[in-house]
């Protein structure tokens, strides 16, 4: 009996491996790189499993999305037998933004490599951040001087992680193909949804997969998720698979022996080595317990709240001080709620004295002790003015302590509720810097027809206008601004007029002496980029120029060069996203 389970067994390994071996085999097609994605059906015909839209890039809002042809393209790849295979990672057709297939084909590794550190250091602004996700997830050619494809596509990957827009990341592998070729990203990400104890979401990064996993990491996870969805035949053939090819990995086995039922013995071993070890000494034990201290890593931290097991932390004792300590840091990281370090502050018994007198008893206390004093002070206090000056002196105590985050939305609520005309000026700075001001609302556009550059004439970088119309009109305005001899023109006004022209607009040559030309102002780097047609190489740069800045805040010679770059490059589309949030005025 057992010698036929083992035939059994070994007959299944066979088959797998034939089948997996059939699939890489039959998946190897020609693709049109130029077509769009149909409209597909509801399943995913590689894994029969239901398309998950929530990842779909094209619902995000931001001003470099194209109004239509939103679909996205693939890995490309030629896979016939007498040619050699070209492989394409992106998510974008080069068209949707006037880009070329060819954008990184001239650029230098060396001179990339350079640029993406230096870009990795920035503290990116939104739109800056937009512009770099066009710049890396276009398809095109990889380029090829002093940089191998690996090294590039690793480029590519740790701007993601650095970015760690999750769906992004998820959507780049699954077009991509990149399980294998990209482990450390799929890692990112699956560790990112464990700590978040969101296990179905870490999971789905296997949905869209159909080859067999080389790292193993991931392999072990895929075996854990396909238990989970109760496909334990195929995890065992898997396992299997692995062991006969030289897996050993004790601590994993020994779980997953318990998960599957081979035995009750709970294994009380727990492994910080990786989250998803973590995970598993959690799943196999109903008793699991684990006290956090100053040496858990953040993600674990981060785990033990998601998954609410950080309830033991509510009964510490306020004479335990390091426990407090390790609180205040896990609140910092945001690993733990404000509102619970707070409730601890508020079981500190202090008298009446240091309470009347806290600007002054606090220095005689320790720290963790100071700050709840302080904490209790201000919920006593009714004077406006005087709860400000406690406040200040609560946030710079957290700050001196590197844990300035520990105290951030506590102190929004209470700065919230004042009146900010009442604020004294020697106060002003610190109410404005920690008061979450919402500054990303809408600002309508107020258009100002006697300003060239504020008129209804910039609706042209919208496509609402034909040629010949703003030809006329544009030289109409002119007309009109020659008899004003008060009028001046403003960068702003030149960098409209010169990507007018750069788009083939005929304005009279009798208008020229109304403004100069400017001298070429463009880094010397650029224009030689742009010379070399290395247009994402200069894209790169332009982020770089940027960089944490919103565009509207970027002064007018920058904002002069960035234009004439894109022109110099055809690149409309962004070109005219950007046109449209620096040129007009906005209320």
């Amino acid at each position: 009996m057992k010698n036929s389970k083992l035939l059994s067994k070994k007959l299944l390994l066979v088959i797998f491996i034939l089948f997996t071996s059939f699939k890489a085999h039959s998946s190897d097609k020609p693709v049109d790189i130029w077509k769009f994605n149909e409209k597909k059906s509801d399943l995913n015909p590689e894994s029969n499993l239901p398309i998950d839209e929530s990842n779909n890039l094209s619902s995000e809002i931001s001003i470099f999305n194209k109004k239509s042809n939103d679909e996205t393209l693939g890995i490309i790849q030629d896979s016939s037998l007498n040619s050699k295979k070209i492989k394409i990672t992106g998510l974008y057709d080069p068209e949707d933004y006037d880009l070329d297939i060819n954008m990184w084909s001239n650029s230098d590794g060396n001179q990339l490599k350079n640029l993406f550190g230096r870009i990795t250091k920035l503290n990116l602004s939104d739109d800056a951040s937009e512009l770099m996700k066009i710049s890396i997830l276009t398809n095109a050619h990889y380029p090829k001087k002093n940089i191998t494809e690996k090294e590039f596509l690793k480029l590519k990957s740790d701007w993601l992680i650095k970015n760690s827009n999750f769906d992004l990341i998820k959507e780049y592998l699954d077009k991509n193909s990149l399980l294998n070729d990209n482990p450390k990203l799929s890692k990112h990400f699956i560790d990112y949804y464990i700590s978040e104890f969101r296990l179905k979401k870490a999971c789905d990064i296997f949905s869209k997969n159909s080859e067999p996993i080389t790292d193993k990491y991931l392999s072990k996870f895929n075996v854990y998720c396909l238990i989970n969805a109760g496909k334990t035949e195929e995890a065992l053939l898997i396992l299997d698979l692995k062991k006969e090819l030289g897996f050993k990995d004790r601590y994993f086995e020994k779980k997953i022996d318990y998960l599957l039922g081979y035995t009750s013995k709970i294994d009380d071993s727990i492994s910080e080595k990786t989250i998803f070890d973590f995970h598993l000494a959690h799943k196999t034990n109903p008793n699991f317990e684990f006290q956090p201290d100053e040496k858990t890593s953040k993600i674990i931290w981060r785990y033990l709240s998601s998954a609410n097991l950080l309830s033991s932390l509510k009964k510490v004792d306020i004479s335990e001080i390091d426990k407090i300590s390790n609180i205040e840091k896990a609140v910092h990281n945001k690993n733990y709620s404000e509102n619970e370090l707070f409730k601890i502050y508020m079981r500190f018994q202090f008298n009446i004295s240091q309470l009347l007198n806290a600007k002054e008893s606090y220095k005689s206390l320790s720290n963790i002790e100071a700050r709840a004093l302080l904490y209790q002070k201000i919920l006593l206090e009714s004077e406006m003015i005087e709860k400000l000056k406690l406040l200040k002196i609560l946030k710079g105590l957290f700050k001196k302590d590197n844990l300035n985050y520990a105290f951030d939305n506590q102190l929004k609520k209470f700065l919230k509720e004042m009146d900010p005309t009442e604020v004294p000026d020697n106060l002003t700075s610190f109410y404005y810097t920690n008061i979450e001001l919402n500054k990303d609302l809408p600002m309508e556009i107020k258009y100002n027809n006697d300003v060239l550059h504020q008129s209804k004439l910039i609706n042209y970088f919208n496509g609402d206008y034909s040629k010949s119309k703003i030809e006329k009109d544009v030289n109409n305005f002119l007309k009109k601004i020659k008899k004003n001899k008060r009028y001046s023109f403003s960068k702003k006004d030149v960098i409209f007029l010169e990507s007018l022209k750069a788009d083939g607009i005929k304005i009279s040559e009798k208008y020229d002496e109304l403004y100069l030309i400017s001298e070429n102002e463009m880094p010397t780097d650029i224009q030689i980029m742009i010379n070399n047609a290395e247009s994402g190489a200069a894209l790169l740069r332009i982020v770089e120029v940027i960089g944490q800045d919103k565009l509207e805040r970027i002064d007018e010679d920058t904002v002069y060069f960035i234009i004439s770059a894109l022109n110099q490059l055809n690149i409309d589309s962004i070109r005219n996203k950007i046109l449209l949030k620096v040129l007009p005025l906005k209320v």
